[in-house]
């Protein structure tokens, strides 16, 4: 400009209509809005074309943000554009933008390039844009894309947000490496949230720091050009990452202010819309401070992609999803405090991984009785592993529930059962049969007091020889028996008889099976001692 003080503008840019009344607006912090009368034709993703009246070329936005003229007085500039169809590529990489900024309904002709720029508050709401990049783009205040559809992905690699990162509602397709949105190391102080988000290619969020929330309810992501459609490793979510259903209002404005037409708390009789992830998702490392929440949730995997959750800590875990058809679910190392599940959302046999999966409580929805409980620890070990047992009968025992923890461990001393040799297969089966390992030490009572009475009726009727006839004490069936069957206990009768034939094997019978009982119900005892 010809002089510093002067707002106008010079006459070698030779600005249209339309690119006047953006100046005059942005000098009073005003709206310049180049719709029109009929809605149809505002709606930057139809195929209507817009004509010079409603064209404004990026370099004058660019001269405007980086070298604007001073605002009129008594007023803050501000660059707030409606409806506008943006020619050639916005760049304004590495400058300093001061003005607020915010593109409504506009139509850009090529890329948005802003790698390295800093802005106080950048908002673009239902624009189409052919690609945006963004790497190292800080901001002071919020980056909002809501309603936003982009063609060729977005990049937001290793940006700093200041506050709050919105692309509600946006459509994002993909780059030519495959990927919607590339945000690693991406950080954002407040809430990251992309509620009914569209994402066509990889969703990577590698390292990416977010210091509330991040929200994908209601979205839906797709990936069929490779093996994931949400990338992120060693993701931070300070409190809850939510991948659940949204509610859909009834209407949507373009006008409507954040969160741009969802209800975050839907009414009664709202219709909803779940999340949906059409491929691999992988959230391994991951740290989120409240919860990780997949209440209805859909995954729709192929055989080869996995909903990995690899070493993930948090203190709850909200497994209430649909089961996936197929892939796997891999919770191996993750740590939680609640695990909050249904046994409706589980994968079957070989779908689940859980090797060093660590909990504390389990709180089940709806009907999850131990048979099925069972049957989920079976799934996720299809060789024996005593971990997942272990960890399921210390979690029965804290919330109180000790005879299913009993349960629990019999079933994996069954399970270990299988990978053993012949002979000790055969003892265990013996050890299931009698006194159930020493879990069900009932069992022992029952069989000592059916070989009592047996060995009694047998030996009434074929007594033993005295070793010392005149010295030995007055014969009792009762008490000979009993005598044989306790290992330990003498009762100083067996000593003074002498069986033969077949009352001795009987003895021999009586004293082997007493032994057999002793022992399985110590080393029942003992397991119950050490509480394992």
């Amino acid at each position: 400009m010809s002089d510093p003080t002067d707002g106008d503008a010079p006459p070698e840019l030779d600005l249209t209509s339309a690119e006047w009344s953006l100046w005059q607006a942005f000098r009073n912090g005003s709206t310049c809005d180049l719709r029109t009368d009929d809605p149809a034709r505002n709606d930057p993703h139809a195929r209507h074309e817009w004509g010079p009246e409603r064209t404004v070329r990026a370099r004058i936005i660019a001269l405007l943000l980086l070298n604007g003229p001073p605002a009129q007085p008594g007023r803050v500039s501000a660059l707030k554009l409606t409806g506008a169809y943006i020619t050639d590529s916005l760049d304004v990489a590495g400058g300093t933008i001061e003005p607020f900024v915010e593109l409504r309904d506009c139509r850009f002709e090529s890329e948005i390039v802003l790698p390295e720029s800093r802005f106080t508050t950048l908002r673009m709401v239902n624009c189409a844009i052919p690609r945006l990049e963004a790497a190292r783009l800080h901001t002071e205040g919020d980056l909002h894309l809501p309603r936003c559809i982009v063609q060729r992905g977005i990049r937001l690699t290793d940006a700093q947000i200041g506050t709050d990162l919105m692309l509600n509602q946006a459509v994002v397709h993909k780059d030519r490496r495959g990927r919607s949105i590339t945000a690693d190391g991406l950080s954002v102080a407040q809430d990251l949230q992309a509620e009914m988000l569209e994402s066509y290619g990889e969703l990577s969020l590698r390292g990416a720091s977010i210091g509330v929330s991040l929200s994908l309810r209601g979205s839906r992501l797709s990936n069929p050009y490779g093996r994931r459609a949400l990338n992120a490793p060693q993701l931070t979510v300070e409190r809850t990452l939510y991948l659940t259903a949204a509610g859909l209002s009834g209407s949507v404005s373009s006008s409507a202010t954040p969160p741009y037409g969802i209800t975050t708390t839907p009414a009664r009789g709202t219709r909803m819309q779940r999340f949906e992830c059409e491929g691999g998702m992988r959230l391994d490392d991951g740290r989120f401070g409240d919860a990780v929440d997949l209440d209805q949730a859909r995954f729709i995997l192929e055989s080869d992609q996995e909903l990995s959750m690899r070493r993930i800590q948090t203190p709850e875990l909200r497994f209430l999803g649909e089961r996936p058809q197929r892939g796997r679910v891999i919770l191996s190392g993750a740590r939680v405090v609640n695990l909050v599940d249904k046994s409706t959302s589980w994968p079957g046999l070989g779908g689940l991984w859980m090797a060093g999966f660590a909990y504390e409580t389990l709180i089940p929805r709806g009907h999850f009785p131990l048979s099925l409980r069972l049957q989920w620890v079976a799934a996720a070990t299809p060789e024996y592993a005593p971990e997942p047992y272990e960890m399921l009968a210390a979690a029965l025992r804290r919330s109180g529930e000790d005879s299913d923890a009993r349960e629990v461990l019999l079933a994996k001393q069954r399970r270990r059962r299988e990978t053993l040799p012949l002979a000790a297969k055969s003892w265990g089966f013996l050890q299931d049969w009698t006194v159930a390992y020493g879990y069900r030490p009932g069992r022992a009572a029952v069989w000592m007091a059916v070989l009592w009475a047996v060995g009694t009726v047998f030996f009434s009727q074929n007594p033993p020889h005295a070793l010392k006839p005149g010295e030995t004490p007055l014969w009792n069936p009762y008490l000979y028996t009993l005598d044989l069957l306790l290992p330990v206990i003498n009762l100083n009768q067996d000593s003074y008889w002498r069986p033969e034939g077949g009352s001795q094997w009987a003895a021999a019978v009586m004293i082997l099976a007493g032994w057999v009982l002793a022992t399985t119900v110590a080393a029942g005892a003992s397991r119950l001692l050490r509480r394992q």
